[in-house]
């Protein structure tokens, strides 16, 4: 009977050739519509869309995802507000190249905690109380900003303020509870790199603002600190309307949820374990690092860059730095689309050829960035690095959801965590001290990006394969349910708290690519071994 189209226990159970498509919907092998559900869009066996309609505020799908962006959006603006006014700021604070360096490190080193503690957050108490309380309790720093007066306040304010990144973990698992692992790429890549923009647009917007200030009879030295006022209200919009408007998945809020009965409690160790005994996880952890991690140093350094090596106005150095941050708008959503097609032509293993292409295009033209010598081809180079470096981000995340679905928040936490330690890494090598040039650490940073990108090599799922080699010959190992199953011992299996984890892996299978239709699965292939 698993040879039979629909029948239970085959790949393509519960698909009968008549679904209907949607723009941006997920394709052929269809994954099942659950028609009892009562949602705007059409969802499936885990409730999560299977349409991604960006221009619709559809509750709850739709509206989580334009809660989620625009709050890292805004916690990206805030961290990199005082990127663009390093030239007053410097001057106002007396502040030395190595203050400057050690301030861009601290502002991205901060989230490296609080992304971990936000993935355990996510998976335990829900991406909306954390994304909201963070939001909120980081905007006092900010305001703190328009009071520094040393070298030492300005490096722990940034420092402090770099906690709201942490957002960016509450976005991506608040996306991948919300939609179907078929447009999970497209949907990750869109919601973090239109949050990611905050850190070009901040670029445009802090000098803007600036200038209209000192137009007031406000003084350079004072119109830079009344700025970090609209940063600082934007904080504490957003975390209200999370909190009164978001919902942690597409059944409810995470706790009342639990209190129904509908959704077990977790153990933190438990989840924990399986996040940090994954290998995989710690090689997304580095590939992160040179991705998100080298977008973050350069959104320290560019706009000073160009305003020293060309001899650029303030406001023209910022509208060139601007457009790296501002392609985050396209570049992050491409290479998740990207990840998405590869994977239904060529399943995982086209998702880790992708980003390997991707990612090492990004370094190459990093090094090209830092060994020109005219304002043309610097500008292009830039542009060109920053297509690649973000849409290998959105890559990046088009595979994290598949490493555990026990695990995700911790392990997209860690994963974060990986991208700003890359960030505070890069700065330290390259951007602290005199011994390089910053056209010079900007090419040597490229070099790190590209052999840091060849462990990607090294990931293989026994269901799916790597980018080198073909998926494991045994008949339980090779399928879905034995990978997520095995995240769950005998004693958790009877009391059934491994059933989302089975939907999940029956919803994955589009991951085996053109195999799809001819890999039947066996019907007892959830042992308890790890993986």
């Amino acid at each position: 009977m698993a040879d039979i189209q629909g029948s239970p226990g085959s790949s393509m159970h519960g698909v009968t050739g008549r679904e209907q498509t949607f723009a941006f919907s997920v394709a052929s092998p269809a994954i099942p519509t659950d028609t009892t559900a009562k949602f705007a869009l059409p969802v499936d066996s885990e409730h999560k869309a299977k349409v991604f309609k960006v221009f619709s505020f559809a509750k709850p799908h739709m509206r989580t995802f334009h809660l989620s962006w625009v709050s890292f959006f805004t916690c990206f603006v805030s961290t990199f507000a005082a990127a663009p006014l390093v030239p007053v700021i410097r001057d106002n604070l007396n502040l030395r190249k190595t203050d400057i360096g050690n301030a861009g490190i601290a502002s991205v080193s901060g989230s490296i905690f609080s992304r971990l503690v936000m993935g355990a957050v996510c998976d335990l108490l829900g991406p909306r109380y954390g994304c909201a309380f963070l939001m909120m309790l980081s905007a006092p720093a900010v305001f703190c900003m328009s009071f520094v007066s040393s070298a030492e306040g300005y490096i722990a304010v940034r420092f402090m303020i770099g906690f709201s990144l942490a957002t960016f973990v509450s976005c991506q698992y608040w996306m991948s509870t919300m939609f179907n692992s078929q447009i999970i790429g497209l949907v990750n890549g869109t919601a973090a790199g239109w949050g990611n923009m905050g850190g070009g647009a901040t670029q445009l917007l802090m000098p803007v603002i600036f200038e209209i200030i000192c137009r007031v009879e406000v003084t350079p030295f004072m119109a830079w600190r009344v700025a970090f006022f609209i940063p600082g209200c934007l904080h504490v919009i957003m975390g209200i309307l999370v909190l009164s408007l978001g919902q942690d998945l597409p059944d409810g809020n995470l706790g009342t949820l639990q209190k129904k009965g509908d959704v077990s409690k977790d153990k933190f160790s438990k989840v924990l374990w399986y996040a940090i005994t994954n290998y995989r996880t710690w090689i997304f952890v580095l590939l992160y690092g040179f991705s998100l991690g080298v977008e973050l140093t350069a959104d320290n350094v560019i706009a000073e860059y160009f305003y020293d090596r060309f001899d650029l106005k303030l406001h023209t150095a910022g509208t060139i730095a601007a457009t790296f941050g501002m392609a985050n708008l396209v570049a992050r959503p491409m290479g998740g689309l990207m990840s998405d097609l590869a994977a239904r032509r060529f399943g995982m293993r086209g998702r880790l050829w992708n980003l390997w292409i991707l990612q090492t295009l990004g370094g190459v033209f990093c090094i090209c960035l830092g060994r020109a010598n005219s304002l043309p081809i610097s500008i292009s180079s830039m542009i060109l690095f920053s297509i690649g470096a973000q849409a290998a981000c959105g890559a990046t995340f088009g595979i994290i959801p598949f490493i555990s679905r026990r695990s995700l928040g911790i392990i997209s936490g860690l994963t974060g965590a990986g991208g700003n330690f890359g960030s505070g890494l890069t700065q330290w090598l390259f951007f602290t001290s005199s011994k390089y040039s910053t056209a010079t650490g900007i090419s040597l940073m490229g070099i790190m990006i590209v052999a840091c990108t060849l462990p990607v090599a090294l990931v293989h799922f026994p269901q799916w394969g790597s980018m080198l080699l073909p998926p494991s010959k045994d008949a339980v190992r090779s399928c879905e349910e034995y990978y997520y199953g095995s995240e769950w011992n005998e004693a958790e299996k009877q009391k059934g708290l491994h059933q989302g984890s089975l939907k999940f892996a029956e919803n994955s299978k589009s991951e085996r690519g053109r195999r799809v239709v001819s890999a039947p699965t066996p019907p007892t292939a959830t042992p308890p071994a790890s993986v």
